[in-house]
């Protein structure tokens, strides 16, 4: 049972953007269970059954009525099953040719990455997220007796705050190479948030290092609001996600990591949609055509 205090209410899962990490999770744990699965998290629906936020959503594809059709559990989820799968690529491929051992999730949520991937010998695994965020994820993985494959650092700190010296105390060396994640966050963020970010990343960024991010197209939001997949997220969850959204002018945080030195690509879903062979497709009036992600190294 989640509690109920007021830190878990304004800080934990219940409710505006912590609420989204449970989306994610359910979407997470469908996947888990389609045959032509891209990632599989065994831990995410007991995220989703521990909250009372989300008591009744799906957590496996026979428990969507509609299936694939269904904006919210079919279509959008594939996009955050296609999503894990990329980007648990990205870190496993930056550890082992990178040699870095430092991974830093940033607005870490549910990610139970530390827990399901094949780590190299070493690593360690930040997660930097609210406390109370942290505290549901602890209770529910305790309750599992869930055994990391890495040293796993649990870092509570509103990214608002100091996260800087928050990761430095829990042990975070700016001299050794690391790998960054900011996954599902930056379009929470102001553009000024977002650009302190970005800019405290590269200040703690070794040579070696690697990050990966999520953006979104900021002239695609309101064009795309009546959208199907917002539609349908309002309707059925009571969540407004163009209203969690920051709808301020983005910085070009890709193009300030270039004038740092750091080389970077763009990608769309799309691109991997095809690589992998399944995933979402453009739509009409498609609130995901705007989503980009970025990948960038630094020499």
């Amino acid at each position: 049972m989640v509690s109920t205090t007021r830190e878990t209410q304004e800080e934990g899962v219940d409710g505006g953007v912590g609420v989204t990490a449970l989306l994610v999770a359910a979407a997470r744990a469908i996947e888990t269970h389609r045959p032509d699965a891209l990632a599989r998290d065994g831990y995410a629906e007991h995220f989703v059954r521990a909250a009372p936020a989300c008591a009744g959503w799906p957590v496996r594809p026979d428990q969507v009525p509609d299936g694939d059709a269904d904006p919210l559990w079919g279509r959008f989820a594939r996009y955050f099953g296609l999503r894990t799968r990329v980007l648990d690529d990205f870190l496993l491929r930056s550890v082992h040719t990178s040699g870095a051992r430092q991974v830093v999730l940033l607005g870490a949520g549910l990610d139970t990455r530390a827990l399901r991937l094949d780590w190299p010998a070493g690593c360690v695994v930040f997660e930097i997220d609210r406390a109370g965020v942290l505290a549901f994820k602890h209770r529910v993985l305790d309750g599992l007796a869930a055994t990391p494959r890495a040293a796993r650092v649990p870092v509570p700190v509103d990214l608002r705050a100091d996260w800087v010296g928050a990761l430095a105390g829990a042990g975070f060396d700016p001299a050794a190479p690391s790998v960054w994640l900011a996954e599902g966050l930056l379009f929470y963020l102001s553009p000024a948030a977002e650009t302190g970010l970005i800019d405290s990343v590269d200040r703690l960024s070794a040579a070696g290092s690697a990050l990966a991010y999520e953006v979104k197209l900021d002239k695609d939001l309101l064009a795309h609001r009546d959208s199907p997949l917002y539609t349908a997220t309002a309707r059925q969850l009571g969540i407004d996600l163009l209203g969690l959204f920051d709808r301020e002018p983005r910085p070009d945080s890709c193009g300030d990591l270039v004038a740092r030195g750091w080389s970077t690509s763009v990608h769309t879903p799309y691109d991997f949609t095809r690589r992998h062979g399944r995933g979402p497709l453009p739509e009409e009036n498609d609130a995901l055509g705007g989503n980009r992600w970025v990948f960038a190294d630094k020499p």
